[in-house]
């Protein structure tokens, strides 16, 4: 056995008005398996569908909100978060999340990605001091600057001190979620960021999967673009945050980095592909994760990465 590897439609969805077009095009690059983003509109749902029941590619993974919500037609992930204090958006976003585990299931899929929301600032948001400090030392090596490692500091005390009921307003949305996905038979895998004030904060991730208590509906999805800045910010070790949640892994979203942007080409960045393969196994979903402005070729030569790498660990 070895773990699906599949391309996201986030890749080409944009410019499809036919899902059956879609599906086709990256059926027709040699993919077995696809991912449906958070970008398909709901426009392109027929098509998905006529392509699933004729088995022109399978879907190993959904991305929420997957379709997008009615009236929305570009790519919305946080549209609705679980953490806001607006109820109502709560109330949304838990409803949305449905839709997407119904879509899911109905297309085959087992897993959904889940974003879970981010820390509200109105006026003084601790990450814009990050970011420009980053911004004003472009090039240099953070991990050795004192005043740097300060501001991060003082950066995450003022985020922990204001996260607590943004926190438990995700979490008391995901006890009401995680049943139902369960009954569905479909795994919610949530989503490490790459925002600073985004939630979870990296080393909330482990507790979370065991105070959710839902072995069989949820489970760590890992995404290795977002793990890399968040390395070059000084916020987390990319190794060492693998080892802590390999016990809860269920799924990968598998891009490279390159002079700070992520979705690149896997392979032309400073990911180190090596060490993050060592921790795939056989049932986890690999979803290689391209920016829009990627070539075919660029695809193809990420697919061609992943799967060398899996022969690699798991033999051919």
């Amino acid at each position: 056995m070895k773990p699906i590897v599949a391309l996201s439609s986030c890749w080409l969805s944009h410019r499809h008005q036919d899902g059956y077009a879609m599906m086709k095009e990256m059926a027709d690059l040699g993919f077995e398996y696809v991912e449906l983003s958070h970008g398909i509109r709901i426009t392109l749902v027929p098509g998905i569908l006529r392509a699933v029941e004729e088995g022109v590619v399978k879907v190993a993974s959904c991305h929420n909100f997957c379709p997008l919500p009615t009236g929305i037609t570009k790519a919305a992930p946080n549209v609705y978060m679980p953490s806001t204090i607006d109820a109502r958006e709560r109330d949304q976003w838990l409803r949305q999340s449905k839709r997407t585990i119904d879509f899911a299931a109905q297309v085959g899929a087992k897993k959904v990605v889940m974003h879970l929301g981010a820390v509200e600032f109105f006026w003084f948001n601790p990450a814009r001091k990050v970011t420009e400090y980053i911004a004003a030392h472009e090039g240099e090596d953070l991990s050795k600057d004192e005043r740097y490692k300060k501001l991060l500091a003082q950066s995450l005390v003022k985020l922990r001190n204001r996260m607590g009921p943004y926190w438990e307003n995700t979490k008391k949305g995901l006890v009401e979620l995680l049943p139902y996905a369960e009954q569905k038979g479909v795994k919610l895998g949530f989503e490490n960021r790459e925002r600073f004030e985004e939630l979870p904060l990296d080393e909330d991730h482990p507790l979370l999967v065991e105070v959710m208590a839902k072995p069989n509906a949820c489970g760590y999805w890992h995404d290795c673009g977002h793990a890399q800045i968040k390395q070059e910010m000084g916020l987390l070790n990319h190794e060492e945050h693998l080892r802590k949640n390999a016990a809860n892994l269920i799924g990968w979203h598998l891009h490279d980095v390159a002079e700070g942007d992520d979705h690149q080409p896997i392979g032309k960045g400073t990911i180190d592909f090596e060490m993050v393969s060592s921790f795939w196994r056989p049932e986890h979903t690999l979803i290689i994760e391209l920016s829009p402005r990627l070539t075919p070729e660029e695809v193809l030569f990420s697919k061609k990465r992943v799967e060398e790498l899996v022969i690699a660990r798991f033999g051919r």
